[in-house]
């Protein structure tokens, strides 16, 4: 089998995903979808504008800076600067053709085989699998379940050891909703410069969040000097999941590395997608404040119906991102229950054993949706469970 000559890193990939439900679901028709992390709304014209413009002037060519066209960087610079409060220069800002590709720049930099990163789950499965790619060893460290999702930060630390190149959190959250605390956020910081393990945060959620206008960032304390990657996305709250771009905040002495990296392995991110990015980042703080409030309907929602269907388990609010994240009484592997909705309700979830072994018996709900949607879905699932 040619399969056999690959690496065995990619050999041992695992792709495992919705695929079966999703082949059912086309079976079944009108089944709301609520397994993706995706909003529904089309990128506001604004934004489109932007990259129309853009094609239109002609800019159609290679971008000379393999980091990124100066206008983007310039308005990243000061956008960060802006929420962060702290100087954050160009040369600290890699942009990127998708957090994913931004993440993998991050793990490319730092891993080496025989090497492990930490990561904090439950965890989008991407995190995992990339690590694995790269050769190195992916070490998943679990929040505490005890009502609501905590972070024992002396077990997580214990965790690392001699090998260990990293410590890899989302937050908020995917799938979860837990956020880390700016008191959290020093400890992980203090304990990186204590030791030299890198942190990689993964604030592509950052700005969906309910208890103030940005969630706590490694970026608030990080000084230029410090083990510090941020990654982060136009994806979820400027609604461009399909514009494929990110971005890395980074200290500026890797910036020549991460710009030979990415000349060899992305060539750069297209202008005009670069120019829809900048009328986000400019003109796009109503559009955060919609999503951010999209998702806070629809979570409300889904936690007041929800409660009515017996035997569902509500954890704690979460703080952040566009999930509802619940389980059910006496099942123990969602995947059936993910089946069983699917059947009688006609409402995809995501079963959570993709998210790792700490979250096997949990569904995950987007609810960055219409409200009529969410709350038809909401009714299909009460009624069917009761």
């Amino acid at each position: 089998m040619l399969s056999m000559a690959c690496a065995p890193q990619i050999r041992d990939l695992h792709t495992e995903n919705i695929a079966n439900l999703a082949v059912r679901a086309r079976e079944l028709g009108d089944v709301i979808a609520l397994w993706y992390g995706e909003g529904d709304m089309v990128t506001p014209a604004f934004i489109r504008d932007a990259a129309k413009a853009a094609f239109d002037e002609g800019l159609t060519f290679y971008v000379p800076n393999m980091r990124g066209h100066g206008p983007l960087n310039e308005a990243l610079s000061e956008y960060q600067t802006r929420i962060h409060g702290r100087p954050i220069p160009v040369a600290r800002t890699t942009v990127t053709p998708g957090g994913m590709q931004a993440l993998y720049l991050a793990l490319e930099l730092l891993v080496d085989t025989g090497t492990n990163v930490v990561y904090v789950a439950p965890q989008w499965p991407n995190i995992h699998n990339a690590i694995h790619l790269i050769g190195g060893e992916p070490r998943p460290f679990s929040l505490d379940y005890r009502g609501d999702w905590q972070l024992d930060l002396d077990r997580l630390f214990a965790t690392c050891d001699a090998r260990t190149r990293a410590i890899f959190l989302s937050t908020p959250s995917n799938p979860t909703g837990w956020t880390a605390s700016a008191e959290e956020m020093r400890a992980l910081l203090d304990f990186s410069r204590r030791t030299g393990i890198w942190i990689i945060s993964d604030e592509v959620y950052g700005r969906l969040y309910f208890d103030g206008d940005v969630a706590p960032s490694i970026l608030q304390i990080a000084e230029d000097g410090d083990r510090v990657l941020s990654v982060n996305s136009f994806s979820k709250a400027w609604a461009m999941t399909g514009w494929r771009i990110g971005w890395l905040t980074h200290p500026s002495g890797v910036a020549d590395q991460l710009g030979a990296m990415t000349q060899y392995v992305n060539s750069g991110t297209a202008a005009p997608i670069q120019a829809g990015a900048v009328a986000a980042i400019r003109q796009g703080e109503p559009l955060v404040e919609e999503i951010r409030q999209r998702i806070r309907t629809g979570l409300d929602l889904a936690y007041d119906r929800l409660a009515q269907i017996p035997g569902i388990i509500l954890p704690a609010k979460p703080r952040g991102g566009m999930y509802a994240f619940f389980a059910m009484e006496g099942e123990s592997d969602a995947r059936r229950a993910c089946a069983r909705i699917l059947e009688t309700a006609r409402v995809g979830l995501a079963p959570g054993h993709l998210f790792g072994s700490s979250a096997t018996a949990f569904l995950r709900m987007c609810v960055c949706r219409e409200r009529k949607e969410i709350a038809t879905a909401l009714d299909r699932m009460v009624a069917a469970m009761n």
